[in-house]
């Protein structure tokens, strides 16, 4: 028991960074920031915890150098880069307004800031579902399996023919775009579509990167390396797009926001080492696909939050009960040694 907890070592030394700045922040009232970080990071963890079953598989092939980058370097990047400067930077793409206009709007007048964020959320939604739809189209559609957990939906005659079909996948994306864009408002349709395609481009993008750099043993340290840290970066910010505006139901500081999704985001990267330490995806045959399921269903969130809001609670409880159900069925496979499909 006590051993496990050397992997959460990392993840506590920012939670105390985080409690210690919080406190800071909110001197006259701070048991109530401390309440916020705690519910944010739960917030973080329930919505992010699939996240943490995929970036186990993908960190596994990486080399220890680059699975402590993706702790420390990434860390960074998803607190101060995705949860705080890329909200910023969107509204002032949306706005007429410079970075240090929407900084100041955000830090002085939260309400406003919130509202101009989810003007852009729509955008930000088209481009994070069509990322994770392809991450689930990708192992389902396109990758065979010699192990099925819902045989029906994964290995029918229809995904089979498209299965054999090389980038068959993509036009299973392209129909959901389609789908997803069709009803939009008038004028907002071409920026969902360029967003969406953008999506698209970024996933397929990455995976050329990761092709190209396939030909060499210098190449295949980038591969399992550069590339496979580049792409977790983006599965994160995926993730994260959703915990960010949901964020603002619970506190209006940015800064409040920021250490409660940060500490949580840390969970979900010492969780992973956890998983790739301990070969948990190998030990657990059906956990990897619940937590595709997952990612296929918060893309569908994801689109469906472009028209309508989908309380966040939904998307977590959905996303960790699939990865629960995956995990109790793979231990019940394993005690009766039989491979179920």
């Amino acid at each position: 028991m006590y051993q496990h907890l050397k992997y959460f070592y990392s993840a506590f030394f920012v939670t105390l960074i985080g409690i210690i700045a919080a406190v800071l922040l909110e001197p006259n009232h701070k048991l109530y920031a401390l309440y916020l970080i705690l519910i944010l990071a739960l917030l973080e963890i329930s919505l992010s915890f699939d996240n943490a079953v995929v970036n186990a598989k993908v960190l596994a092939k990486m080399p220890k150098k680059w699975q402590k980058a993706f702790i420390w370097i990434g860390l960074p990047v998803a607190v101060f880069g995705m949860r705080l400067i890329f909200p910023i930077l969107l509204v002032s793409i949306t706005t007429s307004l410079s970075f240090s206009d929407v900084f100041k709007l955000a830090t002085n007048d939260p309400k406003s800031y919130q509202h101009a964020l989810e003007l852009g959320f729509p955008t930000i939604c088209a481009f994070g579902g069509g990322f994770l739809i392809m991450v689930f189209l990708k192992f389902f559609v396109a990758e065979k399996h010699e192990l099925h957990w819902i045989s029906w939906l994964e290995e029918n005659r229809f995904v089979s023919l498209i299965r054999h079909y090389p980038g068959g996948y993509i036009i299973f994306a392209l129909i959901i775009a389609y789908i997803v864009i069709y009803n939009a408002a008038l004028g907002q349709g071409g920026t969902l579509a360029l967003a969406f395609l953008m999506g698209l481009i970024v996933h397929e993008a990455l995976g050329i990167l990761n092709y190209a750099f396939g030909g060499s043993m210098t190449g295949k340290v980038a591969q399992n390396g550069l590339m496979g840290f580049l792409y977790l970066e983006v599965l994160d910010a995926s993730f994260s797009f959703d915990g960010v505006i949901g964020a603002f139901a619970i506190s209006t500081n940015i800064f409040i926001i920021m250490i409660g999704l940060g500490i949580g985001a840390m969970y979900v990267r010492s969780l992973t080492l956890f998983f790739v330490e301990h070969k948990t995806l190998s030990k657990f045959r059906y956990l990897e696909h619940g937590a595709h399921y997952a990612i296929g269903f918060l893309a569908v969130i994801m689109f469906i939050k472009i028209y309508t809001h989908v309380p966040e609670w939904l998307t977590g409880t959905v996303g960790i009960g699939l990865i629960i159900i995956a995990f109790i069925h793979s231990k019940i496979a394993n005690c009766r040694g039989l491979n179920l499909t």
